[in-house]
């Protein structure tokens, strides 16, 4: 546990300095986050544009879509505000600066994590909040404080499943060329899929999304549970799978970390 405190506190100290640097260049820092407010914007425009076409998709109206829409958006962002970082692994190993972490006294993964701050997804917690914030009064949520105890619970728990993801892909760059590609095609299908019931895809790619990559785990099963429309029992539960997941993911990292070769620089 000293360990683990001991990490977290150097993360803390190396974000800090990040965001330090990042405000050196304020007009460019308020440019990225407006830039991603303004990109997840024109995502949930599109589904306002579908909805005044069906007035309703799988028994939703345009106020649940969105609050399911903001879930989503809130814990994306909260999973890559911290490890947009990871994203840069491919070219970090590729340049040799992996190897300066593995002689450092302190985990690599921290190391990597800090490096930089997601400053435009920012901008993506900014719009998921606000969705969150004005879907969930115009969906007549019926809040007490076990709702709002399970939507924060379930915001972390679908952060923790996109960052358990995208870690365990991330790692893969530690033994295979680049991986960008597939951690895209991941990515869409969390952001695409995500963002809709999961009832309007059919039965097949719903157990897909809900059993094969969780997907429905983020969002879908949460809002449900929120908005009155899943009462399942289960579905109580997804919140725990991040932490599960999360797990896994570190146990992979942990084994791609042992087949590293260094580039020889």
């Amino acid at each position: 546990m000293a360990e683990v405190l001991r990490a977290l506190r150097l993360y803390v100290l190396l974000q800090r300095a990040s965001a330090r640097g990042a405000m050196q260049y304020r007009l460019n820092t308020v440019i990225g986050i407006i830039s991603g407010a303004i990109w997840q914007g024109t995502g949930f425009a599109f589904i306002w544009v579908v909805m005044h076409t069906f007035p309703s998709l799988a028994g939703w109206g345009l106020a649940e879509i969105a609050f399911l829409y903001g879930l989503r958006l809130t814990a994306h962002a909260l999973a890559m505000i911290p490890l947009i970082s990871v994203n840069d692994i491919h070219s970090v190993v590729r340049n040799g600066e992996f190897d300066r972490f593995l002689l450092r006294p302190l985990n690599p993964l921290v190391q990597l994590m800090g490096n930089r701050m997601g400053i435009s997804q920012f901008g993506d917690l900014l719009v998921g909040v606000t969705l969150l914030a004005v879907a969930g009064q115009n969906a007549h949520v019926q809040w007490n404080a076990w709702l709002i105890a399970f939507c924060f619970v379930a915001i972390v728990g679908g952060a923790l499943i996109e960052a358990a993801f995208f870690v365990a892909l991330c790692s893969l760059s530690l033994r295979m060329i680049d991986t960008f590609a597939l951690r895209v095609f991941v990515d869409d299908i969390f952001s695409k899929f995500g963002s809709y019931p999961m009832k309007i895809f059919g039965s097949t790619v719903e157990w897909l999304l809900t059993f094969v990559l969780p997907v429905a785990f983020v969002a879908y099963v949460p809002s449900g549970v929120v908005l009155g429309k899943l009462d399942n029992p289960w579905a109580l539960a997804a919140p725990l799978l991040g932490v599960v997941l999360v797990a896994l993911a570190y146990l992979i990292w942990r084994r791609q970390l042992d087949h590293y070769q260094s580039v020889g620089h």
